[in-house]
């Protein structure tokens, strides 16, 4: 008789947890919230069960009752992120609400079967402003809409890349400059100090090469590049060649390929230079010191004067950086206008003409308005990519004893002896440009001459791009409607463009 084998007893199952993990929690005071980014979705299940089986209550990110966060690999500034982006409220810029803490805390607790005490090497450090992550979402792609001011929290980053960007303009490429000022101008417009390159992944214009350079400045206190670029002996020639009044890029460079590295190069090897070539030199140590604003005042004064001897009632309006708050400039842009349409056709060459004629004038070069709207609309506007108008290049003599100056333009003094300021002598040479628009192109002219560069270049771009419109210093032009749009003030070309009206003061991309 074969003996009976005993029946193997089915194992049974463990009872599902209750439908309500809150009803299980021995620990009602704490609510965890499992960060899954770089930890993974199948890590976090195992985790979440693990809490609960232990008797923590795990929530989602949304939830109010969220006390403590538990990240894996992450900063506190990118686990703020992911709570925010995950529908937190409870969670803001700084870092206030829950505990924002690293795993270690939560394996601890596991161990312990209880929430351990919160020590400082279990928290995450927010390193980033109040302001800074709400701000950051909001960083547009043009420098059109963002308001950048003259002052800045990002003073060495900015001026790293502007080094690396007029590095590529001096060696011709035009797609690398504007890559990197693009990227100087986002960091001027941020309300926070960059403090880690992970805060930069979701800014617009930020490309790879400038990612490393903001990198290396941010880790080294300096970049590399960026200092080989300010040894080098191109950079710095072509940087002293150009400070010269008449001279770019082309010229530059062309010297400094004849092997001319100095200004006195220029007289040693008889150099020909044209009028404001040598005018430049000439006055070299002026136009290379900065202009206060109460000497441009005291220019738009003298400007003004000579202005109502010839045209009553026109106004001359001070342009540039001083329009957009700088206290001092290398150079003092005027525009001229007057409300009665066609009554500044020839007021350009009389002010010129008096001004030179009273020892104002070192140096003038004028151009005359070309800008015409023909038959075809388009041809027009295509013509005039920056601005046609009656325009005056000159170097202003300012003078503080309100003398009489001599002054022998026919000239100009060795290198070596290039003449002290003209600020010792009681009148200092001044770059000034006087442009002449008419009332109905004012406004346009208005916000063209004022800068700054990147702003200007992203608001034609935006036009074209985004509202496939031509935007010059005359008018806007609407392709599809075949129209030119009128425009009394430089709030109504915002209002055309569907942007938000920006100050000339936070222009200053």
């Amino acid at each position: 008789m074969m003996s009976q084998i005993p029946v193997k007893k089915k194992r049974q199952p463990a009872p599902p947890l209750p439908a309500n993990p809150e009803d299980h929690a021995c620990f009602s005071d704490v609510a965890l919230c499992l960060v899954e980014k770089r930890m993974g979705a199948s890590r976090k299940a195992f985790l979440t069960s693990l809490a609960q089986r232990k008797g923590f209550c795990v929530e989602g990110a949304n939830s109010e009752r969220v006390t403590h966060v538990v990240s894996e690999g992450n900063s506190g500034d990118e686990v703020v992120e992911w709570m925010k982006r995950n529908g937190s409220r409870s969670v803001d810029a700084a870092g206030s609400g829950p505990a924002l803490l690293d795993i270690s805390w939560f394996t601890e607790s596991m161990s312990a079967g209880q929430p351990v005490e919160i020590e400082p090497r279990h928290c995450l450090r927010v390193a980033v402003h109040a302001e800074t992550l709400e701000a950051r979402g909001q960083v547009a792609a043009y420098a059109c809409q963002r308001r950048t001011p003259l002052a800045h929290k990002n003073q060495l980053l900015v001026e790293a890349l502007e080094t690396v960007a007029e590095e590529a303009l001096f060696c011709g490429s035009e797609a690398r400059n504007l890559a990197f000022s693009r990227a100087a101008s986002v960091l001027k417009s941020l309300p926070w100090t960059i403090r880690g390159v992970n805060e930069i992944s979701s800014l617009p214009c930020i490309g790879e090469h400038s990612r490393k350079i903001i990198q290396e400045v941010l880790e080294d206190g300096a970049s590399a590049e960026v200092e080989n670029v300010r040894q080098s002996e191109r950079y710095q020639t072509m940087k002293h060649f150009m400070k010269i009044f008449g001279v770019g890029v082309k010229t530059a460079g062309q010297w400094y390929q004849e092997g001319l590295r100095t200004i006195s190069d220029l007289q040693a090897y008889h150099t020909k230079l044209n009028n404001a070539q040598q005018a430049g030199l000439l006055h070299y140590r002026d136009l290379n010191s900065p202009v206060k604003r109460s000497e441009a005042e005291a220019i738009v004064q003298e400007v003004q004067k000579a202005v109502d001897q010839f045209l009553p009632g026109a106004s001359v309006t001070l342009t540039g950086g001083f329009r957009r708050g700088k206290p001092s400039g290398h150079d003092v842009d005027l525009l001229i206008t007057h409300p009665t349409e066609g009554q500044e056709v020839g007021l350009l060459s009389k002010v010129v003409s008096w001004l030179d004629s009273q020892g104002f004038l070192l140096y003038h070069s004028n151009r005359r308005n070309t800008f015409q709207v023909l038959e075809d609309p388009e041809l027009s506007i295509s013509t005039a990519t920056m601005d046609r108008f009656d325009r005056c290049f000159s170097i202003f003599c300012l003078n503080y004893l309100h003398g009489s100056v001599k002054r022998d333009s026919s000239a100009w003094e060795p290198a070596c002896g290039l003449k002290d300021s003209g600020d010792a002598h009681g009148w200092k040479a001044v770059r000034v440009d006087l442009v002449v628009a008419p009332y109905s192109q004012f406004s346009f002219a208005l916000l063209g001459w004022t800068g700054s560069r990147n702003f200007e270049r992203d608001l034609r771009r935006f036009s074209k791009h985004e509202k496939k419109m031509v935007l010059n210093s005359h008018t806007l032009y609407h392709p599809e409607k075949k129209i030119f749009l009128t425009a009394a003030s430089e709030e109504e070309i915002f209002q055309h463009l569907g942007l938000d009206f920006i100050p000339p003061e936070e222009r200053n991309a």
